[in-house]
């Protein structure tokens, strides 16, 4: 079998600040790491690589040249090759502009014979991308993938609801996105740090994957982004002494009753 896992490197969003006067994410300083759900795309890939040796798994991202050290880690995880999309043509790309290019560079592999990527990334929350990339592909795709097992060329789903679950049938090929609750994925091995430095990851610019050049990067994207900010902090909150339950609920009430909120 032949997997694709499209990643992305991001931001750690415990260390990310905003800028007050621009209010623009501030970038500089910030380390950067494997988004969280392509995470999970990734070890779901492996697992099927762990039952099924003979599978080969391709991990491709876009962004600048430092996104190698991500996919250098995916390497070292156990993925057998990486592809970079790095192109100044592809710069301030939407979730729209994004997928071309990774549609384009899919199309361009060509053999596979199922594409794996997480919901959503972090650093925009939008879990466009995957359905996006399904779309441009013409290739059936389930999202939000909670359980999976496939069979031959037939894959079994259990897509995750706000109140219960779907279970699907979908056939090879397809574009499946994954959640956290898919699995827990692995560490880096020490062999597969090893072997990771030994391998050379390719780097492929707009004319290499052969995508239209006026559907890609800031201009073509219909997406503008108007302000970010950080929430202003919510005040401090009260505490209820009192010796035991009964005497904290009592004053709880009228403290209420105070604030008029009850």
């Amino acid at each position: 079998m032949k997997i694709i896992v499209c990643a992305k490197q991001v931001p750690d969003t415990n260390e990310v600040k905003i800028d007050p006067v621009k209010n623009t994410l501030i970038r500089e300083g910030v380390p950067s790491i494997l988004n969280h759900d392509d995470a999970n795309a990734l070890e779901e890939a492996l697992k099927i690589k762990d039952a099924y040796p003979d599978t080969h798994i391709t991990v491709i991202t876009m962004g600048p040249p430092q996104a190698k050290d991500m996919l250098t880690e995916c390497l070292a995880m156990g993925a057998d090759e990486g592809i970079l999309l790095s192109d100044r043509a592809f710069a301030g790309s939407d979730t729209w502009a994004t997928s071309n290019a990774l549609a384009a560079a899919i199309k361009k592999i060509d053999d596979y014979d199922l594409v794996f990527a997480g919901r959503q990334a972090i650093d925009g929350d939008t879990a466009q991308v995957g359905p996006q990339i399904a779309e441009k592909l013409e290739l059936p795709q389930v999202t939000y993938v909670k359980e999976f097992s496939f069979a031959d060329k037939e894959i079994t789903v259990k897509r995750a609801l706000e109140d219960g679950y779907e279970l699907i049938k979908i056939k090879m090929p397809c574009v499946l996105t994954a959640i956290k609750e898919l699995n827990h994925p692995r560490y880096m091995s020490i062999p597969g740090i090893y072997d990771a430095t030994k391998k050379t990851i390719a780097v492929w610019n707009a004319a290499d994957i052969a995508v239209d050049i006026d559907k890609v990067g800031l201009e073509a994207s219909p997406t503008n982004v108007y302000r970010s900010f950080t929430p202003a902090p919510k005040g401090k909150g009260t505490m209820v002494d009192g010796e035991g339950e009964k005497e904290q609920a009592q004053k709880l009430l009228v403290g209420l009753k105070t604030k008029h909120i009850i």
